[in-house]
């Protein structure tokens, strides 16, 4: 199990989490001040930059080669951009955005599950390719591209008939790997895996949101051991991010109160 080693002020639900010029960026559905900045060492905050206009979120991710957040807007279907000084733009996406993360080539990797598309974006907006992935490959939440140029991909919820982790061939066309098939709490099998984060060296965390964990995979995503058990979070982990310098794993815990009340949401670090 990874060890905690700090836990972030809980208040509304943390919908992102990402790391940029040695500070740690939350985002959170408020009115403005959206984006909570912390200092990566103290953990102290420093800053809030507000996203103009939006209506609301699904993902956040950075790029340290244009120094900008992305912030993925499904109501809308449109992508924020956001620089370290809070400078906004936003380009439309025409689906609905979920899960973002930035490849070698600093381009955005933008995943939209409604529409079961995958699409690559330059760092101002223009659409470089949509990627052909296997027919079985459905409502995809978050994608990665790894430095061979092959992806790995989350896809499906419960009421779908595979939900797994996949390893994707470069041209989208075929599965290389998987883990999971039907919705399973089991080691070989997740139900609801909707985020991913993956190291230097290729292994991959995943976030298996309807069984309350978070799970390592191998670089073939083989089981190798759970890292975040439900007995650490005090709700479900929707978002994941990986500090790989410093080995730190930071995690989105999210839960609610009572039938009633909105979401609350904390992010625990864990020492991985």
């Amino acid at each position: 199990m990874g060890q905690v080693v700090h836990k972030l002020p809980k208040g509304l639900r943390v919908l992102g989490i990402t790391s940029l010029a040695g500070e740690i960026y939350l985002l959170r559905p408020k009115e403005r001040d959206q984006v909570e900045v912390y200092d990566v060492i103290s953990y102290r905050l420093q800053r809030c930059l507000t996203v103009p206009d939006w209506k609301k979120f699904a993902d956040m991710t950075s790029c340290e080669h244009y120094h900008c957040v992305y912030i993925s807007d499904p109501f809308i279907e449109c992508i924020h951009r956001l620089d370290v000084q809070g400078a906004a733009t936003r380009w439309p996406v025409n689906d609905k955005p979920d899960g973002l993360s930035v490849n070698a080539a600093h381009n955005l990797l933008v995943a939209c599950p409604g529409d079961r598309k995958i699409k690559e974006f330059s760092s101002h907006g223009n659409l470089l390719r949509e990627l052909t992935r296997p027919g079985d490959v459905t409502k995809p939440w978050h994608t990665i591209q790894l430095t061979n140029g092959q992806f790995i991909v989350c896809h499906g919820v419960v009421d779908d008939i595979l939900t797994r982790v996949c390893m994707i061939s470069a041209d989208g066309r075929h599965i290389l790997h998987s883990h999971g098939g039907q919705p399973g709490s089991d080691t070989g099998y997740c139900d609801g895996p909707v985020h991913l984060a993956v190291d230097n060296n290729e292994f991959v965390f995943f976030a298996d949101v309807n069984n309350r964990r978070v799970t390592l995979l191998s670089p073939t995503l083989h089981y190798v051991r759970q890292v975040v058990s439900s007995d650490e979070l005090k709700g479900d982990p929707w978002r994941l991010y990986l500090d790989v310098q410093r080995r730190r794993l930071y995690v989105a815990d999210e839960w609610k109160d009572g039938e009633y009340t909105m979401p609350k949401g904390r992010v625990v670090v864990f020492s991985v």
